[in-house]
């Protein structure tokens, strides 16, 4: 049984015996913070309606004291509760019962009722914390973080005296602390923030030169922000990552991107997360080429794999000197030549191993049965798999991403645009393109050449959302295959038609340019096999971060906190697991900021300055392929993109958001949507063409819509505002224009 009476420090002051006021300050206490001396009337007492003790261990105390209300359901990320109970400041011997009763009862007042009504609470208990007052000569609060912007920046409000009217609103704050106290106080907040594991606010008195704290609690109206495009003026991208990553990410899949992007020049990164999505910093992507005077030409050469920027739209440069930035290039090329090395020895070998590795990986964290173990499987293992092999993988995938541009204009000035885009075709060979794989798979399990498991060994870790850690598979879902098959068209039959298209064009190079066709083909194999080797690297990269998923999964299922750990970095699922629970009084806040941003459009594809999402989202102005807070830059009305794949074709557009979607989509229209991925090859299948917002010639929806002979036209920025479900238009995929047909 509890004990009427606990001491502010004792282990057994939790939230169901002393309150959420109660246990936020015992466990203040126990980290050795000034709070003020006192005990705690636990909620044992309230139920029998007694103050057995409590003149005892107010005479303890000495001199008046503060008498406050501390419910069962206040101060939890959420709901704090502030205000709905009362405090009695002042008390003396004399009404210190009365003081308690008042506490008491106001657990019952109309306004607590009815915000627990709100709240949907059923029920709620009161203890009482009693301390000895503070004679403040000034007092106030402090928010860890700002309350209003979210950003993780301090805010101090002070008052002279109690602090009491500072907190109820009812007076002005005044500067009060000089920089050594306010330094002082943000120290104490930080270790406060880093207890409880979320931002705080602080109600705090300085008397006698001396902090007390007197109150610490969530900030629970915390607006969280995760944009990076409040660090400075930089140009962002997702031309090429939007694709991977096309969905608002929840905070442990950022943690774990980041790894594959942790570049710097100086204190710029290269990579930003923007409302939740994923973006390539080009500021910081050219800065050496800004500094030696060669940004054009980093511009012209990478927008076969980013996109091309608008019209009108600059690229800011870093703030930093030509030298410095040259200097801090040299720095940071360390890591990155060191994975393009181990990329050239090892990754054969990484992709050959990875699969047998990540079965291992999920048969050991399905075998472990406690959090230390898990933990431990970590540090061991899977901690080596995110921090070395991933990168090393994804070093393979970007370096090859490159090498076609070049051929590939030679090729057209010898067989022209529509020959040259067919004879870049055929990859898969046999061995399977991964952007092609499961698409002839499910083709060969129609036939009965292959069984479910054997497809879900090979292709079930393939989607969408594949980098997404809170996104279910296709090997977990049973029914996904059923689906893909209902509606499947005949993949082989386009492949052989593309193959049939290849030998003629392959035939007319020949007849052409006879001399060079032994030339030609070389390199054509050296572009297929680099193509192959690229996405085979993206495809066992895509097969590890399937690992971390069942490691998340398992680590809410040992602490009993569910999909709750998706929205911790990884590094703090790893303390959870540790056993530092408080850390998960932070997701409510993240996953709210989660759902604000899934709630929104994507974003544009190209971001200049500062840019707020959900202003954008509300303009009915807004453009889908830009926004430049430096200037206007106006929007084309017509629809041009990148000469994804060649061909001409006419038909009725269906404009789709979701590859959920997809089952609207009817044989002979013409796709048109933001972005696709592996997650929507399916559906190529159906369709006469595609179009797409965002993309390059080295984009999925244009490496599948050659190897399918499907006309593509990619990266056009504003086609999903230009066209509409059922518009007819005209796809020309070698020119790279779409057009509406009257």
């Amino acid at each position: 049984m509890i004990p009427l009476i606990l001491p502010l420090d004792d282990s057994a002051a939790g939230l169901a015996t002393a309150g959420g006021k109660g246990a936020s300050l015992a466990r203040l206490v126990r980290a050795g913070l000034p709070v003020p001396a006192g005990f705690c009337l636990t909620t044992r007492a309230y139920r029998e309606r007694s103050m057995e003790g409590v003149l005892e261990a107010f005479r303890e105390l000495g001199g008046p004291v503060a008498v406050r209300s501390s419910a069962t359901a206040e101060d939890l990320p959420g709901l704090s509760f502030a205000g709905q109970h009362d405090t009695v400041l002042n008390v003396t011997e004399d009404n210190l019962f009365d003081a308690i009763l008042q506490c008491w009862d106001s657990l019952r007042s109309d306004r607590a009722v009815a915000y627990r009504e709100r709240n949907g609470i059923e029920s709620a208990e009161m203890a009482v914390v009693v301390q000895r007052m503070v004679p403040a000569d000034v007092s106030g609060v402090l928010f860890t973080a700002d309350p209003v912007t979210g950003r993780a920046e301090p805010v101090i409000n002070a008052v002279r005296g109690l602090g009491e009217a500072l907190v109820s609103g009812e007076a002005d704050t005044e500067e009060l602390l000089d920089d050594a106290r306010k330094r002082e106080l943000i120290a104490f907040g930080e270790r406060i923030e880093a207890l409880h594991g979320t931002p705080m606010d602080v109600e705090w008195a300085l008397a006698g030169g001396e902090f007390q704290i007197l109150q610490a609690r969530p900030i629970t109206s915390l607006r969280v922000e995760w944009n990076d495009t409040l660090d400075g003026d930089y140009l962002w991208s997702n031309g090429n990552v939007g694709e991977a990553i096309p969905e608002v990410m929840t905070p442990v899949t950022w943690s774990l991107v980041k790894v594959l992007s942790s570049m710097t020049i100086g204190p710029h990164r290269i990579s930003g997360n923007i409302g939740g999505r994923f973006y390539l910093n080009l500021s910081t992507y050219t800065a050496l080429g800004t500094a030696i005077g060669k940004a054009d030409e980093m511009m012209r050469s990478g927008a076969e794999t980013f996109g091309r920027i608008p019209a009108g739209v600059t690229v800011p440069p870093l703030p930093m000197s030509r030298l410095a930035i040259i200097g801090a290039v040299l720095r940071s090329a360390g890591e990155p030549l060191k994975q393009q090395i181990l990329y050239r020895t090892r990754l054969p070998r990484l992709v050959r191993d990875n699969p047998a590795r990540c079965a291992a990986a999920h048969q050991a964290i399905a075998g472990c049965t406690a959090p230390a173990a898990l933990l431990d499987l970590w540090r061991r293992d899977l901690d080596q798999l995110l921090r070395f092999v991933c990168p090393v993988l994804d070093a393979g995938a970007r370096m090859v991403s490159g090498g076609p541009a070049a051929f590939r204009r030679e090729l057209v000035e010898l067989v022209g645009e529509e020959d040259a885009a067919t004879l870049l075709t055929g990859f898969h060979d046999g061995t399977g393109l991964a952007s092609v794989g499961p698409l002839v798979g499910l083709a060969r399990l129609r036939s009965g050449e292959i069984d479910r498991d054997e497809f879900a060994r090979t292709w079930g870790h393939r989607c969408s959302s594949e980098f997404e850690i809170s996104a279910p598979r296709p090997a977990e879902d049973p029914e996904w295959i059923s689906r893909q098959l209902a509606t499947l068209a005949d993949p082989e039959a386009l492949l052989e038609r593309q193959a049939s298209a290849r030998a003629a064009a392959w035939d007319r190079l020949v007849a052409a340019h006879p001399a060079k066709a032994a030339g030609v083909r070389k390199q054509l194999g050296r572009i297929g096999a680099g193509a192959r080797a690229r996405e085979q690297a993206r495809s066992e990269m895509v097969r590890a971060f399937w690992v971390m998923r069942a490691f998340v999964l398992r680590a809410g299922e040992l602490t009993s906190s569910g999909d709750d750990l998706f929205f911790l970095p990884i590094d703090d699922v790893l303390r959870v697991l540790d056993g530092e629970t408080s850390l998960l009084d932070r997701v409510h806040a993240q996953r709210q900021a989660y759902e604000r941003y899934r709630a929104l459009p994507p974003y544009p594809a190209v971001i200049r300055g500062r840019f707020d999402p959900e202003s954008w989202a509300a303009s009915p102005n807004r453009r889908a392929d830009l926004y430049d807070a430096t200037t206007d830059v106006p929007m084309p009305s017509d629809v041009t993109g990148f000469p994804g794949s060649a061909g001409v074709v006419e038909g009725i557009a269906r404009v789709l958001a979701r590859v959920e979607d997809g089952e609207s989509l009817q044989q002979g229209e013409i796709l048109v949507t933001t972005v696709t991925n592996i997650g929507w090859t399916p559906l190529f299948t159906r369709v006469a063409a595609v179009v797409t917002d965002v993309g390059a010639p080295l984009s999925h929806a244009a490496i599948v819509a050659r190897e399918l002979g499907i006309p593509a036209v990619v990266g056009c920025g504003n086609a999903t505002t230009r066209i509409a479900t059922g518009d007819r238009v005209e796809v020309d995929g070698a020119r790279g224009t779409v057009q509406k047909v009257c």
